[in-house]
């Protein structure tokens, strides 16, 4: 299998007019995708933060479930967010994740030609360069980041007419789809 790590694009993401900017951390993000990024067996989960305030947040939320007295009273929290790395840009995560990483995207809406998701897991188990899987805050990645992306995958649907998962949910389904086989 491949090597897999994911992160969360703070830079560039789409605001609710679809303008390309900057959203701000939000503390449940880093804590819960540390924990399906742990659980789903990924090497790292990048939080990609351009302001230096927020990635000083990041690392002090970080530190206190990796150092600090949570870390004591719930070891396995611990153990999810020490995976945990903070960087600027998303060329920063993809350096860190080895030369050749692809960029694989997904979106809540239709965003072009998608890779499903059966394909997908079927090419991170034939192994190759790692896999950096990328999320976005706020109204969803950029356009660029979009167009950068080795694959794009699928968008998640529920049953009905309603679509607006968090991207803590986004994500923890997504890796599901990607790393279990089910029958």
């Amino acid at each position: 299998m491949r090597r897999l790590s994911i992160a969360l694009v703070h830079h560039p993401v789409l605001d609710a007019k679809g303008v390309a900017g900057t959203s701000t951390l939000t503390t449940i993000d880093v804590h819960d995708l540390s924990r399906s990024a742990r659980t789903y067996g990924c090497e790292a989960f990048y939080i990609v933060h351009p302001i230096e305030a927020q990635q000083a947040l990041a690392h002090r939320i970080v530190d206190h479930w990796t150092h600090g007295s949570s870390a004591k009273r719930i070891p396995d929290r611990k153990d999810a967010l020490a995976i945990s790395r903070v960087v600027a840009t998303l060329a920063d995560a993809r350096a860190a994740c080895g030369e050749g990483t692809e960029l694989w995207v997904t979106a809540a809406r239709s965003i072009g030609a998608p890779v499903a998701w059966s394909a997908a897991r079927a090419t991170l188990a034939a192994g190759g360069p790692p896999v950096l899987l990328v999320f976005g805050t706020s109204w969803g990645l950029a356009p660029e980041v979009v167009a950068a992306a080795d694959v794009l995958l699928e968008p998640i649907h529920g049953a009905g007419d309603f679509n607006h998962l968090s991207v803590r949910a986004a994500c923890a389904i997504a890796l599901d789809r990607l790393v279990v086989a089910r029958a």
